[in-house]
């Protein structure tokens, strides 16, 4: 059988081409690998380069490799945060005509990082706490799909930082199953899997000494189980409010928006009396920050990060002389927004060199230089501006950050 690339973009399997597909992926060449940090896999995995991509290469059998990479693809076009399926490459054999397995191909999740390597210097529970929250977000962005896991765990998991917090990305679908819709079983049986794999890793870490004294491996398995049906029960529960106090109803809106969730439809019930109105939000969509500074400014960012950068629009629009909300002569928030890239935004980034910002989008540095400009603001009693934020932030806080990696 000759050597198949199956790709997404048809520029991909030129690319492809050029590395050593006649080569067990455990023996090949470094000249071809990436050193990054790789988390635990029953297959092998190896980082590599791709013309200008980054790429996850991981072996499997055909028949698995292929459905992992439909379905990382319906994952995609939902708009779930996962890994980007590339291709898959069937018909390897070695240079003596012995098959080799197939691989599946992703693109490397810049920035991101698998939970070991988190855990190389021991991790305080406050940190742990924003990584479950991260995957038990996750989770029920997978179930409001329909999309059943299968084997939930911080292995199959990267995590990058989003203004303080963590966002969590699916890396391994091979035991998933999309849905039109999750019974509650099939998401108990999802959750308790993940319960157990959590606290089994947890334990794992405990016995290597890599985790914080602190730290009950068990009471945390446990809390993701607490986090996530917290968190399913506010964007899924039915609410009855007295008729006509609509505001009700606009401030569950604004609830689920802060939780990052939009209401894409909603069901409306008058009571037989008349006297009450029940509300169900129907279908409930990820990302309402993200898509929000997307559409204003173009900046794609993850969900905490989106919402960091729009509050900063804002407050920077309103001190503009053509903002006048209503006023049809002012000029459109679009307009605005694109000035706030141009004049602040992007000047702001690039006084950070490159060199120094280590593994941060440029999103995240900007939220990390407005915490800095917060911290000397209030510790001055008055706002310093960002410019002198950059200067000390520059001056007292990346070298230490720097020696500190060193």
């Amino acid at each position: 059988m000759a050597l198949q690339i199956n790709a997404t973009n048809p520029e991909h399997p030129a690319l492809l081409l050029a590395l050593p597909w006649d080569v067990p992926l455990e023996e090949w060449p470094e000249e071809y690998l990436v050193p990054l940090p790789r988390g635990i896999s029953r297959h092998v995995v190896r980082y590599a380069h791709a013309g200008d991509e980054v790429i996850a290469v991981k072996e499997l059998a055909e028949r698995p490799a292929l459905r992992e990479y439909g379905l990382l693809r319906d994952l995609d076009r939902l708009g779930i945060p996962a890994v980007d399926p590339l291709a898959v490459v069937t018909g390897r054999t070695d240079g003596a005509g012995t098959p080799l397995e197939p691989v599946l191909i992703t693109r490397h999740l810049r920035g991101s990082m698998p939970y070991r390597s988190m855990f190389e210097t021991t991790m305080r529970p406050a940190t742990m706490h924003r990584l479950m929250d991260a995957l038990a977000a996750l989770l029920v962005r997978l179930h409001l799909t329909g999309f059943a896991w299968g084997d939930c765990s911080l292995s199959n998991t990267l995590f990058r930082r989003d203004a303080g917090a963590y966002a969590a990305y699916l890396v391994d679908a091979e035991t998933g199953e999309l849905h039109p819709r999750l019974s509650p079983g099939q998401r108990e049986y999802d959750l308790d899997l993940a319960r157990v794999n959590i606290s089994g890793e947890l334990l794992d870490l405990e016995a290597s000494g890599a985790l914080h004294p602190s730290v009950d491996p068990v009471e945390f398995g446990h809390e993701i189980c607490t986090r996530y049906q917290g968190l399913w029960q506010e964007l899924t529960r039915t609410s009855v409010y007295p008729a006509g106090e609509y505001h009700h109803i606009e401030r569950r809106i604004r609830r689920l928006n802060d939780l990052g969730f939009d209401v894409a439809e909603m069901q409306i019930e008058h009571s037989a009396g008349g006297d009450t109105v029940t509300f169900v939000p129907k279908v409930v969509d990820a990302g309402h920050h993200q898509r929000q500074l997307l559409r204003l400014t173009g900046l794609d960012t993850e969900e905490n990060q989106a919402r960091r950068l729009l509050s900063d629009l804002e407050s920077w629009m309103a001190t503009q002389d053509d903002y006048a909300p209503g006023d049809p002569l002012a000029a459109r928030p679009e307009v605005l927004a694109h000035r706030w890239v141009r004049d602040v935004f992007r000047p702001t980034v690039r006084a950070v060199p490159p060199e120094l910002r280590g593994s941060m989008d440029p999103a995240e540095i900007y939220h990390e230089l407005l915490e800095h400009r917060w911290y000397l603001s209030e510790h001055a009693q008055h706002d310093i501006g960002l410019d002198t934020a950059v200067e000390d932030y520059l001056e007292n806080v990346l070298p230490k950050a720097r020696a500190a990696l060193e």
